[in-house]
This record gives structure tokens, sequence and C-alpha cells, in this order.
């Protein structure tokens, strides 16, 4: 018999300290844990070194598509499993992950579910239950350069269920939280005028409703209670920015070049 595969677990992180070590706990049966550090001005590459992590430093940051990318390249091992520092391997999900590093090394790539905490919840609709993400996939595999919002170039590859949740601490502190989704939005717009992209204000208005209606009711949110109406909100709010944003840079461009003339 042919001995199992070994898994490089991999993450990008930057003033994690809070958040790395229950992480880190939850992937230590992994054969490696490489850890791409942003520049952090806390403990987080020391921490992530008492915990046996291969620690590299990259201050230049191009989005989050291409920092993953440089994260994984320094992985020595066949299979790849990405994680956030906000997230937590559960066991039944280490369970499954095991099971298939026992299989032949193939094109397959494995997505799992992810409970997402909102305000104290466990949320179990609103969009953000099962969200499944792919996460363990050969290592000839990558994610695309996008800024934010990065996913897996499957290349078409098979997609297969693992068994087990993967713990994503999305809000644990609001105002935290905000100002990431901000950050969001921002580079959503600035990726989306780049290419091209432009909105009018209706359709800001429109995604805006569209982003609430969706959250509460397509997607069930009121059966989350509080937290759902209060997510369905967020989603809004989040929608706004992200169109407003790029309403106004292409607002802002027109104007100056209409003042130059």
């Amino acid at each position: 018999m042919s001995s199992r595969q070994q898994l490089s677990v991999v993450l990008i992180a930057r003033d994690a300290a809070d958040l790395l070590p229950e992480c880190l706990e939850s992937v230590s049966w992994a054969d490696e844990i490489v850890l791409l550090d942003s520049g952090s001005s806390d403990s987080t590459p020391q921490i992530a070194a008492r915990h046996g992590a291969r620690v590299f430093q990259s201050t230049e940051w191009h989005g989050y598509g291409k920092q993953r990318q440089l994260a994984q390249s320094y992985a020595r091992h066949p299979m790849i499993f990405m994680i956030d520092t906000d997230e937590r391997v559960t066991p039944p999900l280490r369970d499954a992950i095991l099971a298939v590093l026992e299989q032949p090394l193939s094109d397959k790539v494995y997505s799992c579910s992810r409970r997402n905490l909102f305000l104290g919840r466990f949320m179990r609709h609103s969009g953000w239950y099962p969200d499944r993400v792919i996460r363990l996939y050969p290592r000839h595999l990558s994610y695309n350069d996008n800024q934010v919002h990065e996913s897996l170039e499957t290349n078409n590859s098979q997609v297969t269920l693992l068994q087990g949740d993967l713990l994503h601490l999305t809000c644990r502190d609001f105002s935290s939280f905000q100002w990431k989704q901000f950050a969001y939005a921002e580079a959503w717009a600035k990726q989306r005028y780049h290419q091209g992209k432009r909105c009018s204000v209706f359709s800001v208005f429109s995604h805006t409703f569209g982003a609430f209606f969706k959250t509460l009711i397509l997607r069930a949110g009121f059966l989350d209670g509080k937290q759902g109406w209060l997510l369905a909100v967020v989603n809004a709010q989040y929608t706004f920015n992200k169109y407003t944003a790029l309403w106004a840079l292409h607002h802002s461009s027109h104007a100056s070049s209409k003042g130059r003339l």
C-alpha cells in the first residue's frame, strides 16, 4: 500500500495574534503549516512559529488572490488546505480531510460548509450557511488574481463536498467587521473601475434593495431571528458602499477630465 498524501495548511495573516492560536491548534495535525505574514505589528509571526509554522514575510500587498498565490508557493506537499486566521477546522472536518489523504492523488477538489458567526450566533440561513467554499485541492491549482472575493481556479475539476463544518468567526466585533466590509467594498469598486465597469445611481439603489430582499426573504434570513434582520441591513449597506464607490470613481474621473478641457 502507498503511504498517504501529505498536506500543507496555508494561510495569510496580518495582526491576528488574538485569533491565531485556536486556528493553528485546529490544524496542528497537518504535515506542515505555512503562514505568510503581511507586515504584522503584533506577535503574529512569533505565535505562528511557536506553533510549528513555517513563517514568511511579504510587506507588499497586491490583493488577496495574489497573496494566497505567494503563500501557496512556499508549500512543500502535494495537497493544500487554505484557511483563514478567523476559521477553525472541526474534528469531523479534520477526519474527512484525513480520509481524502488516504486516497491516491487526483485532480479532484474538495469543498466544505462554513458556519458563520454573526453577533453571537452561528447563522443557519441568510445565505451564510452552508456557505460552501473550496479549500482542499492539489498543489498544481491556485487562486485567481482578484483583490477581494478571490477563488480557486479549479480548471473544471470535480468538486466533492467534505463532511464536517469549518467554523468562521466572521463578526466577533461589529466595528471591526464594518471596517473590513468597507475595505472590501472599496477594493471591489477599484477593481471593477479598472476593468471598465460602471453603474448608474439607479443601479446603486436597485442593487441595495435587492441585497436586503435576497438576504431576508429569498435566503430566509428571517428564520435567523434578530441577527437575520440585522444581517440583511448589513448586506444592503455593503452593497450600497460597493456600488456608490464605483459610481463615485467614474463621477470623479469624468469631472477631472472636464476640468482639464
